[in-house]
């Protein structure tokens, strides 16, 4: 017992100091690193196959296209990153010949653009730009190659990005599109298949040399791409990271035998010249990412929406980029862990799962949303936005029932429309996290109209300054227009079933389910809900074998054309192969769309979105769901952070008070020693007779 009690003053005062549920290193105590956390794994880093929101959240930070997003200014706004400036069109005829910036749509066969890179910008260490020794049997991850390397960016690195979206072992998601535009990719990618048998993974590709005739090296620091026609949201395309730089180093590098089994390739080892570079990658668990010792120099902006100087979003102002100098992912494959890491400091910033909605979050009888008591004594900051997004059911409009521009349909889907309480959905499984949709743009795009002037007259009316779903009685009088008076047919008598096919599973979307056919029950129709597996639904809605879908939309970047497509009738998922999934077509409105997407934003681009909005909200190709809403929490030691769905090359920017951050969760994880010493003394007193006992035996034996 007296050897056990200094064991006990130690370990009580060892914990005295920090706290004993810390899940990170003691090294890090204190340092400039921002903790975050990730639930899906991301698949893709290859930037010429990335597309999706869990591989971006990695693939901004580390490579750079030439455009960016103004981090601070609403609307969104270009400004350079790697360029020197935004590159402005240049117009040219049929014959090659330039046309005026005024000249009319329909006389332009092809538009340049120049690219100017700045100088002097090189790419992170990486051991593709030096020689390594020539066995590397035994090398299993990048840390093993004993040499780094680095070199300039230059405008070729531009070039040879843009010929692997043609390159047919890469699949990149954007090639059929871009093969519209970009002049001569459909002819390299037909010329490149040819020459690179399929299944042969470990034989690099060397795309210096192949001809591109759209696209063209200038010099050393310009570049020119030649696209068809009239289209002004490609500088858009320009800020993603499909036509990012790609050393061909470093293809070459991670393109050697044996490299694909061990995971060395860009896939898994990105390299750019951006402010992060990947250090850790093991997606089940923990992904990192630290400062790129190269990065070029960036300063914070200094003006931004009025309202950001008082949140200190300007106090920044002209300091070098960035500010963090490690980033650390922890993969949280459940919500309840992630939201108490969150309450206890170990992550910066969380969004809110419904679970934990009301513990955040209030809502006063006016709607308005505040944190609760308990969160703002935390000095937990709460910031809200709608995302440039949109949630909704699709109807097949090649379906004999419910598709085509019929008078019948086209009531059966305005009934269907009406039914289905969007408001009501948003308060039970969004927590009032959404605003219902009026049509396929939400709010932030150019085209979406607020209040009483963009009103769906379908689906609500206009009263006492709010708008206002239409009663249930008027789907009715519509589904007996539609020539199913309650719900059965008027000739025949047979009950109408109209049939979802879904991919959720689980008790919430049971839930959900028992929601819907409430909703389908009002107006006496009866719904079928056909569960099924991710690519069983794919290939079906690839197929045209469903009725109902449900289906979303972010914005690929801030334009009305990127959601006005969906519906498109030359971008029909059956025919096409398009991203239009409900097949709808409409002549009027596709000729409106042509005309609509090769121009400026301005009155008349304005007048043309009204008129196609008009027309869809007549046609219902769509149940318009609803424009989600972000909302987000940081502590008080996570600055510069301010919502955006658009831009993603947002880590530079952020700034954490790591000192501040530290205080805190020492506060907040202060050990709870008592029992400690409860049970110290609880054992002293029980064991002090035995110790006590102990001792007399011993002297008694002696003597």
């Amino acid at each position: 017992m007296p050897r056990l009690l200094p064991f006990l003053l130690i370990l009580f005062l060892s914990g005295c100091g920090s706290a004993w549920n810390d899940p990170y290193p003691a090294a890090d105590r204190g340092r400039n690193i921002l903790y975050t956390a990730f639930t899906d794994r991301p698949k893709h880093l290859d930037p010429v196959q990335s597309y999706s929101e869990d591989e971006i959240t990695f693939t901004a930070q580390i490579y750079e296209p030439p455009l960016q997003y103004h981090y601070l200014r609403r609307p969104y706004e270009l400004i350079p990153a790697t360029a020197t400036v935004v590159p402005q069109p240049a117009y040219l005829d049929a014959s090659r010949n330039p046309l005026l910036a005024s000249a009319d749509a329909s006389r332009i066969a092809f538009t340049d653009y120049i690219v100017q890179i700045k100088p002097g910008i090189r790419y992170q260490p990486h051991p593709a730009f030096v020689e390594q020794p020539a066995d590397i049997a035994n090398f299993f991850s990048l840390t093993d190659f004993p040499n780094r390397g680095t070199r300039e960016l230059v405008a070729e690195d531009y070039v040879y990005a843009i010929k692997r979206l043609a390159h047919p072992r890469l699949h990149s998601p954007i090639l059929g599109l871009m093969a519209e535009y970009i002049v001569g990719l459909n002819e390299l990618a037909g010329a490149l298949k040819k020459s690179a048998p399929p299944g042969r993974q470990d034989n690099w590709l060397d795309l210096r040399e192949a001809e591109l005739t759209g696209v063209e090296v200038l010099d050393c620091y310009r570049y020119r791409i030649r696209i068809k026609g009239k289209y002004p949201q490609f500088l858009y395309w320009l800020t993603m990271p499909f036509f990012a730089p790609m050393p061909w180093e470093a293809d070459r590098f991670h393109s050697q035998p044996g490299m694909a089994e061990k995971n060395l390739t860009l896939d898994w080892y990105p390299v750019g010249t951006g402010p992060y570079m990947l250090t850790e990658n093991n997606p089940n668990a923990r992904m990192t990412l630290e400062r790129n010792p190269n990065f070029r120099s960036e300063i914070y902006p200094c003006d931004g929406e009025p309202g950001d100087p008082a949140t200190g979003l300007l106090d920044d102002c002209g300091k070098p980029l960035p500010f963090i100098d490690k980033v650390v992912f922890t993969r949280e494959k459940e919500q309840i862990p992630y939201w108490n890491k969150f309450l206890q400091g170990y992550y910066d910033a969380s969004g809110i799962a419904s679970d934990s909605f009301d513990q955040a979050v209030q809502v006063s009888g006016g709607g308005d949303v505040s944190l609760t008591p308990e969160m703002t004594a935390q000095g937990i900051r709460l910031s809200t936005s709608v995302s440039t997004s949109s949630l909704y059911m699709g109807f097949n409009m090649l379906d004999s029932l419910i598709g085509g521009n019929g008078e019948s349909a086209r009531k059966l889907r305005q009934a269907i429309a009406i039914a289905i309480d969007q408001e009501e959905f948003i308060s039970i499984f969004q927590n009032g996290r959404g605003i219902a949709a009026q049509g396929p743009l939400p709010p932030g795009i150019f085209g979406h109209r607020a209040g009483r002037e963009g009103i769906n007259p379908v689906i609500y009316d206009w009263g006492d300054g709010n708008l206002k779903r239409k009663d249930i009685a008027v789907a009715k009088r519509l589904l007996t227009e539609a020539g199913w008076p309650g719900g059965r047919n008027a000739k025949t008598g047979e009950p109408l079933v109209i049939n979802l096919d879904t991919t959720a599973t689980g008790v919430g979307a049971k839930t959900r389910i028992d929601w819907l056919n409430k909703q389908f029950q009002k107006i006496d129709m009866q719904l079928v809900v056909r569960s099924t597996d991710y690519n069983r639904f794919q290939d079906k809605v690839r197929k045209g074998a469903v009725q109902l879908f449900y289906f979303g939309w972010n914005a690929d970047y801030p334009d009305p054309e990127n959601f006005l497509f969906l519906l498109y009738g030359p971008q029909g998922k059956v025919k096409h192969h398009g991203e239009n999934a409900a097949n709808y077509a409409n002549p009027e409105y596709d000729r409106l769309f042509e005309r609509m997407r090769t121009m400026e934003n301005g009155p008349q681009r304005q007048l043309l979105i009204d008129r196609m909005l008009s027309i869809l909200q007549i046609d219902t190709p769509w149940v318009w769901g609803f424009h989600p809403k972000d909302y987000s929490l940081r502590h008080a030691w996570l600055l510069n952070r301010k919502p955006t769905k658009v831009g993603n090359n947002t880590l530079k920017y952020q700034r954490v008070d790591a000192p501040l951050r530290q205080e805190l969760r020492d506060r907040w994880n202060r050990p709870v020693v008592w029992p400690l010493l409860f049970l110290t003394g609880a054992l002293v007193v029980l064991g002090l007779p035995a110790w006590r006992s102990h001792r007399r035996r011993e002297a008694a034996a002696v003597h």
